[in-house]
């Protein structure tokens, strides 16, 4: 059974009269806090981002905060007399272009639950219907994490027609006044429902709010102005990304119908699993057994990077799971200055099969002193500090 949804004063945290700068200014704290940016990889936050983006997308336009003041969520079950108050969910490419709308300082996206209004009729729209946007995932080594990296991906997308340039319209033809709608782009019903008569107004079905229609159908689009095709794309990937990032890309989406603007594409970041390494916040951390001997005795080893080996002098009496840290050899800051460090975590290794002659001269080395050792709780507590116990 599908959860109710939370009230959208409650969801934003302001009072139902609340003003609409205080709505606002709500949302942009909320919005910020759980932004998939400060939040990588967390599905809650993610909810919480397009949750508070479905609130305020509703209470920011005057005419659906009435409607939803006075209808609230459709109930569940509810029969079509509800149609016009159902105000949908958001997914995560719905709720990111509501907050780049308003502070990403793109502009120019329509509403997305439909034109505000201002009391009037809509407008009447000069240009096609706006492609969708596209999410693509890019999978990067974490090499190419430490470094940065350009990579160009192939898309499947809605390309212009170039028989008819994205119009839809044949060669020689025009385009002509909507009959349905008579160039209004939006179209009006009155029924009944169980607040009694109601008006209805919806888009246009006929020429989907453009208000006007082609008068012969390009044959190679079928009328839409675009046709199924594919594309490259460069990204460049800059240093310190990790899973959960996202890129956006203007303009390199789904071919708008009829002429209209594209789509974006936004380019989600999958960190792929190391082989060696275990990448913590910007810092990487790797395991890298010993011997007894070099423990005991000390020595000098080679171990990897992320960008070729290096050396790494291990003191003699070195104990099992000491870490060794590398300053500036990690993750570099996302737009930052700073780089996480190289860990090193030093295991001594024990061997698992003995020849008689290995184990008699171990059991020699055992009995002497220097192989005991001490009982003091000094020696303990140091011992529990370094096993983490």
């Amino acid at each position: 059974m599908a959860m109710s949804k939370r009230d959208y004063y409650e969801v934003l945290g302001v009072e139902r009269g609340a003003a609409e700068d205080e709505i606002k200014n709500a949302y942009r704290k909320l919005a910020f806090q759980y932004h998939p940016d400060k939040n990588p990889g967390s599905k809650q936050a993610e909810e919480k981002f397009k949750e508070v983006a479905e609130a305020y997308e509703v209470l920011r336009d005057p005419e659906k905060r009435r409607r939803y003041d006075q209808f609230g969520h459709v109930p569940a079950g509810a029969g079509p007399q509800y149609a016009d108050f159902n105000f949908g969910a958001f997914d995560l490419s719905d709720a990111l272009r509501s907050f780049m709308r308003d502070f990403g300082g793109l502009g120019g996206f329509e509403d997305i639950f439909g034109p505000a209004s201002g009391g009037g009729r809509r407008s009447r729209r000069t240009t096609g219907q706006k492609g969708r946007d596209l999410k693509v995932e890019l999978r990067l080594t974490l090499e190419d994490v430490a470094k940065g990296v350009e990579k160009t991906i192939k898309l499947k997308r809605m390309v212009s027609c170039e028989v008819c340039g994205g119009t839809g319209a044949e060669k020689g033809s025009s385009r002509i006044t909507c009959p349905q709608c008579r160039g209004a782009g939006e179209v009006r019903q009155v029924r009944q429902s169980i607040f009694g008569q109601m008006m209805t107004v919806t888009t246009c079905p006929r020429c989907g709010g453009e208000g006007q229609i082609v008068e012969k159908h390009c044959t190679n689009c079928a009328g839409q102005g675009r046709v199924k095709g594919t594309s490259t794309i460069n990204v460049k990937v800059p240093a310190g990304v990790a899973t959960g990032n996202y890129i956006p890309i203007r303009g390199v989406g789904d071919a708008g119908a009829h002429g209209g603007p594209p789509g974006d594409v936004y380019v989600f970041i999958e960190e792929d699993e190391h082989s060696v390494f275990k990448r913590q916040g910007n810092d990487i951390i790797a395991q890298i057994p010993i011997s007894f001997l070099q423990a005991a005795l000390g020595d000098e080893i080679e171990i990897p990077t992320l960008d070729g080996k290096a050396s790494l002098k291990i003191p003699a009496g070195t104990q099992s799971g000491k870490a060794f840290r590398l300053r500036g050899r990690g993750i570099p800051e996302l737009h930052g200055y700073s780089k996480g460090d190289e860990v090193i975590q030093v295991l001594v290794w024990v061997p698992t099969s003995l020849s008689s002659e290995e184990r008699k001269l171990l059991k020699q080395l055992s009995e002497m002193p220097g192989f005991k050792p001490p009982k003091d709780k000094s020696f303990i507590d140091r011992l529990k500090e370094t096993l983490g116990v």
